[in-house]
């Protein structure tokens, strides 16, 4: 069971190394050429994955899923949006409500882990690489059942939209550890599904649609030349 978790939890990283043209005698390293610089890249991506929880994680641009582009475009338009004006205000309201949003989800999951007695594995076991492939999954089929039964019978997610796709790939884990089955049914009792009008609560539903919208809007110029006009009004 140890080396089959371990598995799940290493990333493949493949280094490509470009030898010298020249016939130098000095030996080329066989690391990127600033291998801080390499590895400090490496800690930012694992902490902007931990920090969006992007709801596709193998899919490098964000662009997949609706939800994912929505947090994607947001953060963009922030990075163009000078620090402390009155756009740059407005976009970090709605990406924080969207992290949130997320983070929900994954708390819902690590209180039931934690109540099976997975106290310090929890975090663990919820933590999905920008690196995983359903080509290594063991259990791929039954997974997405059972992603579906949670989707449709407990309010872990939003029945607004399809569950994100990097549950699928802590539920096969939990069919690995002879787990889910409990998962499921503490699910169940501790998250019973929703009436319509239950998921009106804020930070439960966000309006996609909406945000696209304003970061289309906002890339326009508008409500940029709006944020410099008040931005003289407003210190950070």
């Amino acid at each position: 069971m140890g080396s089959g978790f371990r598995k799940f939890c290493l990333q493949c990283c493949c280094c490509c190394c470009v030898g010298d043209e020249d016939d130098d005698d000095e030996k080329q390293p066989l690391v990127p050429q600033d291998p801080l610089e390499y590895f400090n890249r490496e800690v930012q991506k694992r902490r902007d994955e931990e920090t969006n929880l992007w709801s596709e994680p193998g899919d490098p641009s964000h662009s997949e899923r609706e939800d994912d582009r929505a947090l994607y475009q947001l953060l963009q338009a922030r990075n163009k949006t000078r620090m402390g004006s009155t756009g740059y205000r407005r976009l970090s309201v709605d990406i924080e409500a969207m992290r949130d949003t997320r983070r929900e989800v994954r708390d819902k999951w690590k209180t039931i882990l934690e109540n099976l007695g997975f106290m310090a594995e929890a975090d663990t076991l919820l933590n999905v690489s920008a690196g995983a492939s359903h080509d290594r999954m063991r259990n791929a089929t039954a997974a997405r059942s059972m992603l579906q039964t949670l989707h449709s019978e407990t309010s872990l997610f939003s029945s607004r939209e399809p569950p994100p796709e990097r549950y699928l790939f802590i539920l096969d884990r939990l069919l690995y550890l002879d787990i889910a089955e409990d998962f499921l049914a503490k699910a169940k009792r501790f998250y019973p599904p929703r009436d319509d009008s239950d998921e009106d609560t804020p930070g439960l539903a966000i309006n996609l649609p909406l945000l696209l919208a304003r970061v289309e809007a906002m890339n326009g110029g508008g409500e940029e030349d709006e944020s410099e006009r008040d931005d003289g009004n407003m210190t950070d």
